[in-house]
């Protein structure tokens, strides 16, 4: 079985998957992890905004964290918070709704099409941001890696459910895009490394 012939076919026998080809072009093409730890511009700071809002916590401010250490801590405490329910609500609603138009394989044939086209880059660009950074530490690549990896899963399940500009997901991604990780909302503090 060839995967790029059936992409293909199945591109041209569902419509809704017109948006993967484009988006799997932009997420190889992004820079990731270019400005961990770096003060953020004014876009990055309306992003994370945008996601907390969006997500259901307007209340909550974008804290952007300086070291690997910091990042670490938060990372420790993001599943099973409220924020992680909330998209993993998302997730599951989006995923509902593609499979209205789609079977499972082919969900499952789309997303491993995803995950080949971008995990070789977000794990090259993961190593380069830790020698970058000087730290030496496998879970490093691996979180980042990992978080990256899901962004792009959960941006490209928005496109194929039909692809809101202002979607809680698409905006995530895009503060992967301008080089950051959105790490997790706790308490009033959106954490983002």
């Amino acid at each position: 079985m060839d995967l790029d012939s059936d992409i293909d076919d199945l591109m041209d026998d569902f419509p809704s998957l017109k948006s993967v080809a484009p988006f799997v072009a932009i997420a190889g093409d992004v820079r990731w992890f270019r400005a961990l730890g770096e003060t953020p511009d004014v876009h990055s700071l309306r992003l994370a905004r945008d996601y907390a809002a969006t997500l259901g916590f307007p209340e909550a401010e974008p804290a952007f964290l300086p070291d690997w250490e910091d990042a670490a801590a938060a990372e420790n405490t993001e599943f099973n918070s409220p924020a992680w329910e909330a998209e993993e609500q998302l997730r599951a609603a989006l995923t509902d709704e593609v499979l209205l138009a789609l079977d499972a394989d082919t969900l499952d044939m789309m997303m491993t099409h995803v995950a080949q086209a971008i995990t070789e880059t977000i794990e090259d660009a993961a190593k380069e941001a830790a020698e970058f950074l000087r730290i030496d530490d496998e879970t490093f690549v691996r979180a980042i890696s990992g978080a990256a990896a899901q962004a792009c899963y959960q941006a490209a399940l928005v496109g194929m459910a039909g692809g809101e500009e202002d979607h809680p997901l698409v905006y995530r991604f895009q503060l992967f895009e301008k080089g950051h990780w959105p790490i997790s909302i706790i308490g009033n503090s959106f954490l983002i490394f």
